[in-house]
């Protein structure tokens, strides 16, 4: 049975990544998994792909979006093979872009199945990267599991619970994740240990949460989401229809404080804690400007996927040390 890497804080642990049991083909050796939430390592990649020997190429959907071509120069910067094709919606079919130095063709949703088949019996240790919208994240993953291929997902939203058991039925290696930035994820892991080693220590504080992204996101922050869950097992009482969303240019320059050059593209978030009696308070806050840190840590983790995958090597997952 296949496990997903699901957990917002379970991106790209060195030592104990989780991968899906394929159980025939080249995935045939038996991983052993303890069923239950995983608290993983951030690994950093210091080599390229080319200095590791990986050899493997990489497809980038919705190539044409802005963290797609993030994504694509920072593979290239790798020196990962770029694959040509790209999926997206079906008005876009047909074009051909310009990404990383290299055209691209962009196919619509009715010939996924088809084009991805091709590919993969051409490159057979292709790895593909998901930064499409939140309406496409399941179609897209059922057909990635149903061709085989090994994926790495970064779009948020969608049925997520669907997703895992999707990727979970079908065996396939991949990691999803609605946070890609490592050193956001080393926040959010920090935030997890704090909460499951003192559980209700707020209880009784009030909480304001305020995120603000560039317009074109549509859904709520998923990082804003974890955070809070672990808001939650510290014993603060707040639903997440309670965060304040900042899509509105102005606002975000007038109050949030979002440099003008980044309105485009930026996540910025803080959260307020406040004692019951007005006395004490507690902030933390995270900016990110720009997507470098969302594209590096993809290309990361697609270079960390292709390196487990390679190792084929059956992997205990139970008893993991703390976060390192």
């Amino acid at each position: 049975m296949g496990f997903a890497l699901k957990a917002p804080v379970t991106l790209l642990r060195q030592e104990n990544f989780v991968p899906f049991h394929q159980s025939q083909g080249r995935y045939s050796n038996p991983i052993h998994l303890t069923k239950r939430r995983l608290s993983l390592q951030i690994c950093s990649v210091s080599k390229t792909a080319a200095e590791q020997n990986l050899g493997f190429p990489i497809m980038v959907n919705s190539c044409a979006g802005k963290m797609g071509r993030a994504v694509i120069e920072a593979a290239v910067s790798a020196g990962i093979q770029l694959v040509p094709v790209s999926f997206s919606t079906e008005a876009e079919s047909g074009q051909i872009v310009q990404v990383g130095g290299q055209n691209i063709q962009i196919y619509g949703p009715s010939e996924r199945e088809g084009i991805l088949s091709s590919i993969f019996e051409e490159h057979p240790n292709l790895i593909v990267v998901d930064y499409t919208v939140p309406d496409a994240v399941n179609d897209n993953a059922e057909t990635y599991c149903k061709v085989g291929v090994p994926f790495v997902i970064g779009t948020t939203g969608g049925d997520r619970e669907r997703l895992y058991k999707t990727v979970e039925d079908s065996k396939v290696y991949a990691v999803i994740s609605p946070q890609m930035g490592k050193q956001v994820v080393a926040f959010l892991a920090a935030m997890e240990i704090m909460a499951d080693q003192f559980p209700g220590a707020f209880a009784g504080y009030s909480l304001q949460v305020m995120e603000s992204h560039q317009a074109s996101k549509l859904d709520t922050s998923g990082t804003a989401k974890a955070v809070i869950s672990c808001f939650q097992k510290l014993g603060v009482s707040f639903d997440i229809d309670q965060i304040k969303q900042i899509r509105d240019p102005k606002q975000q320059v007038e109050m949030v404080g979002v440099p003008e050059e980044y309105l485009s593209g930026h996540a910025f978030h803080m959260y307020n804690l406040t004692s019951p009696d007005q006395t004490v308070s507690f902030e933390f806050q995270h900016n990110v400007c720009g997507r470098s840190i969302y594209a590096e840590g993809t290309v990361d983790a697609a270079i960390f996927l292709a390196k487990k995958i390679s190792e084929d090597a059956p992997i205990d997952c139970s008893g993991l040390p703390a976060l390192g």
